[in-house]
């Protein structure tokens, strides 16, 4: 007589390892190793920024009626440049949800673009040039600040040159102490 505890047990195992094979092999396969990382890449960092977002929004709204009501928010976060979705006091919850989802989308499209290109980047510079190093990642930060400013609304010269010089820095960095610890 089979006990159905120990059937449940059995499969488990089974379960595990299949979900242990999508962190190795990811959840889809596009023919090529630069393009499944690429998506997966920016996959990631998308669902990551629609939860930053919507939880700074949540931040904020929950800290106005604080601010109102003279509760301890510091003056360098209350202020009239508070909210980064202007849009989001809108006439009726139907505005408000339409606006919340434009900016979430429009915040996990920059993130998921800024991810999937410095993934496809390094990825491409490392097979083309046969090594991974610091100078893989300078490059790869330089256009991927260039490709965030870009993003941005009224862009100037200074602030591409701004991204590139500042993604270069962080990316060249990472790239340093991740061999350090």
């Amino acid at each position: 007589m089979m006990n159905t505890s120990s059937s449940n047990l059995e499969t488990r195992p089974a379960l595990l390892q299949e979900l242990r094979s999508f962190e190795k092999g990811g959840f889809f396969d596009f023919g090529h190793p630069l393009l499944n990382r690429i998506a997966e890449s920016f996959l990631k960092a998308a669902g990551i920024g629609a939860i930053q977002a919507v939880s700074r929004e949540a931040y904020f709204t929950a800290t106005e009626g604080l601010d109102s009501s003279g509760g301890g928010i510091p003056p360098e976060i209350s202020g009239n440049k508070k909210h980064r979705f202007p849009d989001l006091r809108g006439e009726n919850n139907t505005k408000s949800l339409e606006a919340m989802v434009k900016h979430t989308g429009k915040e996990s499209l920059q993130w998921g673009l800024a991810a999937g290109v410095y993934s496809g980047l390094t990825y491409g510079l490392t097979e083309a040039r046969g090594a991974h190093d610091w100078k893989n990642s300078a490059v790869a930060g330089a256009i991927t600040g260039v490709a965030l400013a870009l993003t941005s609304e009224g862009s100037s010269h200074e602030q591409i040159v701004q991204g590139a010089i500042t993604g270069a820095a962080i990316s060249t960095a990472a790239n340093i102490l991740s061999g350090i610890f």
